[in-house]
């Protein structure tokens, strides 16, 4: 806070007035912070300026969607220079994702090649203003971005977070929100677990059961639900919008109870189990040697590629423990060729590295700190000759996993994984012998066997999120717990003002309420 001083009578008062926030007390740590002496204020005369594309006056018209309803302002959207927050795109360069942001007494000017960069620079510029820009309401100013520049681009350019919508299902409206969550924190891939043992969650033509019965119930034995095809790109739709891109996952040859539930030809004997309520896994597969099997999984695949604009999609193959090995390698190298006959990079748990990982296949690793050494030696030499890496150790970034003890929600069975743990380790060391190369990227999975409600997302997400967001943005040098704890305190009254519900972790020293 700032104290000045003026006179009453013969009386001086002294009174407090807010302070920018500096420009290095952002989540993800921006690359590089020059400060400057001199902030700006928006007031009602603000203008937003965006340049004559169609990419800029959609994100100016998104910041706008933001300032508009707690400043009280206008903020009309112009494409005249002056004072202000300009909103450039032109070359130089930033990459795919970077941005650069100069902010001083005459305005704030965001500069990017692309834009994801220029969303990404929106989303530090929010950061950068009072918690209270959030509220959909018109709050008390001062509107101050502190003075200075930021020059930012991502470590990684894969940057996740997996939501289980099989477990339990959640509606289109839930993931949107989960999304703008996301898109805060400049993750730009939600990876979303389509299909498993209790439910199957999309629409495929060709196979209308699998949705209408397979979808029909969840852990517990809900009511369940699927995506229709609308549905679907309609989560593409506002995920590209927020430059996120949906990985949809059908998880195979095992996880797979609610489609042979569904279609009884998909079983070996040909007799169709009961739906399955429980969370046990590992004692379902389809059928390897059916010829049927490779039908289904090109109708699945064919369909749900052409809803998805993205470049990925992810064939699951964990926990396949009812298929044998030679089986389990003999479906993937029938399945991979599939999904790249379809434009599609693969995508798979690191099972994949057992067997022949295709060209330009990604293998998403969550295994432990103490995972057996041969299985991590698999991972690091399909990682060297040419399979790229995405990091999710279960024991750091599961955010299913408890916090403590006395976590109400979530899992143990990897550990328990505190704000400090989630966030304390470097992905381009973590595996022995991986070349640094090899890595993509990093990914929070949100697994859903007990996370029922919008709620039980945001509590087990918050606050760990933020931290693997920031492992996969920010350079190797910046990453310091104990800098980064003051960080992460900070975002707590934004988080209050979103409404997001989050563990208060003894490990973070949160304001006073």
């Amino acid at each position: 806070m700032a104290v000045g001083a003026f006179t009453v009578g013969a009386t001086t008062v002294t009174k407090a007035t807010p302070t920018a926030t500096p420009l290095g007390r952002v989540v993800p740590a921006p690359a590089s912070v020059t400060p400057g002496k001199t902030p700006y204020r928006i007031t009602h005369d603000t203008a937003i300026q965006v340049d004559g594309s169609r990419e800029a006056r959609r994100i100016g018209e998104y910041l706008a969607g933001i300032l508009r309803p707690s400043t009280g302002y206008r903020l009309p959207l112009s494409t005249h220079a002056g004072h202000g927050i300009q909103l450039r795109l032109t070359k130089g360069s930033f990459g795919a994702e970077g941005y650069r942001l100069d902010s001083g007494p005459s305005g704030v000017t965001l500069t990017a090649a692309h834009a994801a960069g220029l969303f990404h620079g929106v989303q530090t510029l929010r950061q950068l203003l009072p918690a209270a820009v959030e509220k959909n309401s018109v709050q008390r100013g001062p509107w101050q971005i502190a003075g200075g520049t930021i020059e930012d681009s991502p470590r990684y350019a894969y940057r996740g977070a997996m939501l289980d919508v099989s477990r339990h299902f959640f509606t289109v409206a839930q993931v949107k929100r989960y999304i703008d969550e996301l898109a805060l924190y400049k993750i730009n891939e939600l990876h979303l677990h389509l299909s498993d043992d209790q439910g199957w969650r999309i629409a495929i033509d060709s196979w209308p059961r699998l949705a209408t019965y397979g979808g029909s119930t969840e852990v517990g034995g809900g009511a369940g639900g699927y995506y229709t095809k609308a549905d679907y790109q309609e989560i593409v739709r506002y995920a590209s919008s927020r430059y996120l891109e949906v990985v949809p996952e059908i998880d195979m040859p095992g996880h797979t109870n609610a489609a042979l539930a569904s279609y009884a030809d998909l079983n070996c004997d040909g007799v169709a189990p009961s739906l399955y309520t429980g969370t046990d896994v590992g004692f379902s597969s389809l059928c390897v040697g059916k010829d049927l099997t490779y039908d289904f999984v090109d109708d699945v695949v064919r369909e749900l590629a052409a809803l998805t604009p993205g470049r990925y999609l992810h064939i699951g193959g964990d926990e396949a423990h009812s298929t044998s090995h030679e089986d389990y390698v003999k479906f993937m190298d029938r399945v991979q060729p599939i999904v790249t006959k379809y434009g599609k990079t693969v995508i798979a748990w690191h099972q994949i590295t057992g067997a022949h990982p295709v060209k330009g296949a990604l293998a998403q690793y969550w295994g432990l700190d103490d995972t057996d050494a041969a299985e991590k030696a698999q991972v690091a030499a399909a990682a060297k000759n040419g399979t790229g890496l995405i990091l999710s150790p279960a024991d750091r970034v599961y955010l299913d996993m408890k916090y403590t003890e006395d976590t109400p929600l979530g899992q143990d069975w990897a550990g328990l994984v505190e704000v400090k743990r989630s966030y304390d380790w470097d992905p381009g060391n973590y595996l022995a012998g991986v070349p640094t190369s090899a890595i993509r990227g990093v990914e929070a999975p949100l697994w859903s066997e007990t996370i029922v409600t919008g709620a039980n997302i945001d509590y087990m997400a918050f606050p760990r999120l933020p931290g693997v967001a920031e492992l996969g943005w920010s350079p190797a040098s910046t990453h310091d717990w104990d800098t980064y704890k003051v960080r992460l305190a900070a975002q707590a009254p934004r988080w209050d003002a979103l409404g997001i519900d989050y563990y208060r972790s003894p490990q973070v020293p949160w304001p006073a309420s």
